[in-house]
């Protein structure tokens, strides 16, 4: 059964915002939702770097900006490792232990800078919870390709014509693995003298 439901595609296509969609609509279902949501930060029309948050607390912080003084460069920003591991892989971290679903917005090659992102995100792989998120479309990494093997990964493609109804498929089949999930753990109890 699948139960890491990432989506992928263009730069701007709207992954952030299909994520979005999806976890509100969960969390307004009565699920915790817990894990790091990423946006773009535009000065007068110009994409200048990208928050960071913690879907749960709300915190916020800088994963990179152009103005960013220190940090690995990629493209024309600065990695924030500080707010990334402070609050983006911090949060993964606490949606593992404390939300029924984490969500992890983005995998990418900014995030993957950081060892603790690295680490929080294996570890969310690794639990039994369900995982939303994005996945950049083009990088390459040992983790990323690993994530892109495993048999229980969803990859979907969001494009103009299905970003503005995807999140009802991703809310349907996060729905499904929680269903499948609950009846299993009931199964185990009834076995247990």
């Amino acid at each position: 059964m699948k139960r890491l439901f990432l989506i992928t595609g263009a730069p701007g296509i709207g992954k952030s915002t299909v994520l979005i969609r999806t976890v509100e609509a969960l969390k307004k279902m009565g699920f915790k939702v817990g894990g790091m949501v990423s946006r773009e930060a535009r000065d007068r029309g110009t994409r200048v770097g990208f928050e960071i948050s913690d879907f749960e607390t709300e915190q916020k912080g800088w994963l990179a900006h152009v103005d960013q003084p220190n940090g690995p460069q990629v493209s024309k920003y600065r990695v924030n490792l500080s707010d990334l591991e402070s609050i983006g892989a911090s949060s993964i971290r606490n949606a593992v232990t404390k939300a029924q679903i984490v969500i992890v917005d983005e995998i990418g090659p900014i995030e993957l800078y950081s060892s603790s992102f690295k680490e929080a995100l294996v570890q969310a792989i690794n639990s039994d919870k369900p995982l939303l998120g994005v996945i950049h479309q083009r990088a390459r990494d040992p983790l990323i390709d690993s994530i892109r093997k495993r048999d229980d990964v969803e990859i979907t493609e969001v494009t103009y014509a299905n970003r503005g109804h995807i999140h009802n498929l991703l809310i349907e089949k996060v729905n499904q693995f929680l269903k499948e999930k609950s009846k299993h753990e009931l199964t185990q109890k009834d076995k247990v003298p």
